[in-house]
């Protein structure tokens, strides 16, 4: 019995009150009634291709799209329940004369995914899932006479169907209530997916050109050219066309006709339309006055416009003779859509006129997929007028002009037009549902509408090339020929070949290049056909898939092992997930867990050493949710992803994850992983904690060290003298931190660990930049440490920052700025948000002394906003009030000092001295009392430090108060010490700015 997923749509039917039918009745009246009405229905539902699954007392139930998938299956079965309701009308009326009784019905029709188990051959089928259920509940909450359809049926049908919001309904068994649309009416004619005209005509002029050269072609010679123009759904057929129709309207006359995919008297449909368009039986009979046979045309005409039977031959008499009466008088385009769905006759029809129409200005324009080639090879084979285009897919700029005159452009436009792929329609149906809100943020799934036309495609493949395009689909986009063998039971390998052509054939797959293996490799035409094939493996082979790729890949990947090993560790998580989902979970199961974690888990450490955190912290959570025990590695790989998710500013998640890893490593007795840990801790509280202290830090960093040296582990050491330089900063004892630093570097070195080596090197360039080396001597020291950066874009982002910052001091700030640009461009792509916002604070201190005070509000402001949100953004907020200040705007600063100076460490001094130095001259433009005092404070502790700089700020500070207070003299007298600061950190920028000041401070 075979097995599959599908999303199909579900029709319940039941007799209103059938409980006094049954009372009124005798029970054989009773069962001559009900027999009637079951056979009508069954006659319906058949018609619009529904399987009746079963009859349950009064009620039916059918199914669309067992055992084949159509496109439009939500829109067959709407149909076919507003037909029962008519069927029932005529049906009553014979009730009611022969027993008295009328028949009410009402119906439920709902679409979702179901799991299909029957013979593919017979047809027979049973479905199962909770799409049944909520049809019922449907049909249930119902009145007599009514249809009530789903959301997902109404999204789908809309196009072909009008409906009514019914509220919402209260269905047994789910957790929500269901929302439900009230049926009004149906359109027979119209397609599954509607059809979008107006759009601007984007990239197809080429396309265009060929198509007008083969109008003027049938003009200039007067023969009858038959043009196919092929491609998949959605590519633009019809738009195309349609230009054309635009360009030659005033000439010719143009006649359209489109085949339907089912029903009763289809096969000469598309002729209906075209007499339609003609002006009906009196518009041909004008066309044809004055023929001598112009009667019997219109006579034959007239049967097949009423749907009656025919013969082929003299129907396709009538129609050349009537086409030849028009192009008699005007250019004829005679165009028929969807001829993938043409009977054989119709066929038939076309190729007689190709070939039999003479002296006759006509072009033939037949629109089709590309498998309608593979199913009718003859086609175009000997005609002398005829030829084909295939459409290809649209650019990724074209997709994106089509997308804004839609109204998704931008990023979303973007995003989506890399998701269709080039194909209008996709596009179309993505920016829909992102205007209906249907996509959750930077999420692009496949719409309803796409899934129903690529899933019905895939199921006219026979079972064989079905099977072959799903193990291809679990490999993923782009796969080789010998991997889908191997997913293959032997005795099918021979055919994998041929049927990976005819799926070429059928533009559902391509050829593609390998250069990983000697192999043939091919990629799906589409990413969403892959997503569509892969859709209906049931969940227990998708797991048995997967765990083969997985092997087949490590057997095959020789040299490459490790570059394969994040590939062959997500093969390996889904077959587990889906295990998982099945459950329940066995020891097999459970060692497969363990494999995939521990491979994402490499490949996650990978990523963290060649500094692509967000990658990182993908592979690290998927690695960490694997962990089946509570053992040493799992501990690790908490602590790891605790550490990335720091560094893309995360930080309550990551310190949660660290508490978690510090009492799981005490409790393991795991000494070296709980005091990596702790240091962590320590250091990440230097930022989030204002209460703890240097003291603290220190003490930490100390036991921490003794620990490392009696494990011998360097990369302990490392970070322990990393923390140690950070206890001396916040100390405001830059040149011992600086110290530490180098201790720090080179235990990295030792322990070849290059992310410790950026993050020390990182303390190191900090000690430089704000404490008391020369500003020359700080610029040679980073220049020498990036010269041994080698591959480490982190390392030179980090070193990049501190060296633009000292650049600027020198008042090279062209260099200074394409210093800060280029490592806000690497933090940018390594999605390191928080150096960002480190980085971002020497921008706006490169900006002040360029004397550019908005530049460095500009700067800011996102660093702000970021460590704001995280709770880490108080002297951010001081130095973002600096920069106002700079700027005049003294209430907007006053505000925001006022705000955040509180909330500052006691025991950091250098965040403390900046903030009252501000508050200082905020005050004595206030002329509130307390100024001096304040600019005093900021000096004093300012000078507890070795932060030249800051000395340098704090006593400008103090010189500006004095110079408002009136105190000329004391302010010259404290900018000279100013100056005196900035020249020995040799601030020649900082220098400039403060001897400018010295006549405003003059005595006057």
């Amino acid at each position: 019995m075979a097995i599959a997923r599908k999303t199909v749509t579900v029709l319940f039917a039941d007799v209103a009150d059938s409980t006094g039918l049954g009372e009124r009745l005798d029970p054989e009246s009773l069962r001559r009634v009900l027999s009637s009405y079951f056979e009508a229905s069954r006659r319906v539902l058949e018609r619009h291709g529904g399987t009746v699954e079963k009859f349950i007392g009064d009620a039916v139930m059918a199914v669309f799209g067992v055992p084949q998938l159509h496109e439009d299956d939500a829109a067959r079965a709407v149909r076919a329940a507003a037909e029962l309701q008519e069927e029932l009308a005529e049906l009553n009326a014979e009730l009611e004369r022969e027993c008295g009784v009328r028949l009410a019905l009402r119906v439920g029709v709902n679409t979702g995914e179901v799991v299909a188990a029957g013979d593919p051959v017979e047809g027979h089928a049973l479905v199962t899932g909770d799409a049944v259920n909520v049809a019922k509940r449907l049909e249930q909450a119902a009145a007599a006479g009514e249809v009530l359809v789903g959301g997902s049926t109404e999204r789908l049908a809309r196009a072909s169907a009008r409906f009514e919001p019914a509220g919402t309904i209260d269905a047994r068994g789910k957790s929500a209530p269901v929302t439900a649309f009230r049926l009004l009416g149906t359109d027979r004619a119209a397609p599954a997916v509607e059809r979008r005209l107006d759009t601007p005509f984007v990239g197809r002029e080429p396309d265009l050109d060929h198509l007008r050269r083969a109008y003027r072609r049938a003009v200039s010679e007067r023969v009858c050219h038959l043009f196919t123009l092929l491609g998949p759904a959605g590519i633009g057929k019809s738009r195309l066309a349609c230009e054309l129709f635009d360009d030659v309207a005033e000439e010719a006359v143009v006649v359209t006709g489109r085949c339907l995919p089912y029903g009763d008297g289809i096969t000469f449909w598309p002729l209906t339309d075209m007499i339609r368009e003609l002006g009906g039986e009196e518009g041909i009979r004008e066309l044809v006055d004055g023929l001598d046979d112009g009667e019997l045309i219109v006579q034959r005409l007239a049967v097949v416009s009423g749907h009656e039977a025919v013969g082929s031959q003299e129907t396709f008499w009538a129609v050349r003779r009537l086409c030849e009466a028009v192009a008699g008088r005007r250019p004829l385009v005679l165009c028929f859509e969807d001829v993938h769905w043409a009977e054989p006759t119709f066929l038939d029809l076309i190729e007689y006129l190709a070939g039999w129409i003479r002296d006759a200005p006509i072009l033939l324009l037949c629109l089709a997929r590309p498998e309608f080639l593979d199913e009718r090879p003859s086609w175009l084979a000997g005609q002398e007028n005829a030829a084909s285009l295939t459409l290809a897919p649209l650019s990724v700029a074209e997709s994106e002009e089509l997308l804004e005159a839609l109204g998704a452009g931008g990023d979303e436009g973007a995003r989506i037009a890399s998701a269709a792929e080039g194909n209008p329609l996709y596009a179309e149906q993505m920016a829909a549902m992102l205007a209906e809100g249907g996509y959750a943020e930077g999420m692009f799934a496949m719409p309803p509408t796409i899934q129903a036309l690529l899933a019905a495609r895939l199921d006219r493949l026979t079972p064989g090339k079905r099977a072959v395009i799903e193990r291809a689909a679990v490999a993923g986009k782009e796969f080789w020929r010998a991997a889908v063998a191997d997913l293959t039971p032997p005795a099918e390998r021979g055919s994998v070949g041929a049927s990976l052509m005819s799926l070429v054939r059928k533009d559902l797959v391509r050829p593609d290049r390998s250069a990983a293996l000697p192999d043939d490799a091919f990629r799906f035409g589409h990413v969403l056909i892959r997503d569509a094939a892969y859709a209906g493996i049931p969940k227990e082979t998708r797991a048995e898939l997967h765990e083969r790729f997985a092997a087949w890949l490590e057997q095959t990947s020789g040299e490459r092992a490790a570059e394969l090993g994040e590939i062959v560790g997500y093969h390996l998580e889904q077959a587990y997930r889906y295990r998982e989902q099945l459950g329940p979970l066995d020891d097999q199961a459970r060692a497969i867990a363990r494999r995939a974690g521990d491979l994402l888990g490499r490949a996650g450490r990978r990523a963290f050493t060649r500094d692509d955190v967000p990658a990182a912290v993908n592979l690290l959570d998927r690695a960490v949710s694997l962990a089946t025990d509570q053992g040493p590695a799992a501990i690790e790989l908490r602590r790891e992803l605790s550490m990335a998710l720091w560094s893309i500013g995360e930080l309550a998640r990551a310190e949660a994850l660290l508490e978690g890893v510090i009492a799981a490593a005490a409790a393991a007795g795991e000494r070296r992983l709980e005091w990596l840990s702790l240091l962590e801790r320590s250091g990440r509280r230097n930022v989030t904690d204002p209460l703890e202290t240097a003291d603290d830090q220190l003490r930490v960093a100390e036991e921490a060290i003794r620990v490392f040296d009696e494990l011998e582990d360097d990369l302990g050491r490392a970070r322990a003298w990393r923390q140690i330089s950070i206890a001396h900063q916040t100390r405001g004892r830059l040149g011992a931190a600086a110290e530490a630093s180098e201790q720090a570097l080179l235990y990295a070195r030792r322990a070849g660990d290059s992310r410790e080596e950026s993050r020390s090197a990182d303390r190191l360039c900090t000690c430089l930049y704000y404490g008391p080396a020369p500003a020359p001597e700080g610029i040679r020291v980073c220049k020498r440490l990036l010269d041994g950066a080698g591959s480490s874009a982190l390392l030179e982002a980090n070193v990049l920052a501190s060296l633009a910052g000292l650049e600027a001091m020198q008042a090279c700030f062209a260099d200074a700025r394409e210093h800060a640009a280029r490592a806000e461009s690497i933090y940018g792509e390594l999605g390191q948000r928080l150096a960002e916002a480190g980085l971002r604070q020497i921008v706006a201190g490169i900006e002040l002394l360029a004397g550019e005070p908005l530049a460095a509000e500009r700067a800011l402001r996102p660093a702000f906003e970021l460590l704001a949100d995280v709770g880490a953004g108080r002297y951010t907020a001081i130095l973002l009030a600096e920069t106002l200040y700079a700027q005049g705007r003294y209430d907007e600063a006053a505000v925001l000092a006022a705000e955040h100076a509180p909330a500052l460490s006691v025991h950091d001094a250098a965040p403390q001295a900046v903030a009252r130095g501000l508050q200082a001259r905020l005050a004595a433009r206030g002329g509130g009392p307390g100024a001096l005092e304040l600019a005093d404070s900021a000096v004093e502790l300012a000078e507890r430090t070795d932060f030249l700089n800051l000395q340098g700020d704090a006593h400008a500070s103090r010189a500006e108060v004095l110079r408002l207070l009136d105190r000329h003299e004391d302010a010259a007298s404290e900018l000279r010490l100013s100056i005196e600061l900035y020249e020995r950190k040799g601030n020649s920028a900082a220098t400039q700015l403060a001897a400018a000041l010295l006549p405003q401070a003059a005595p006057r």
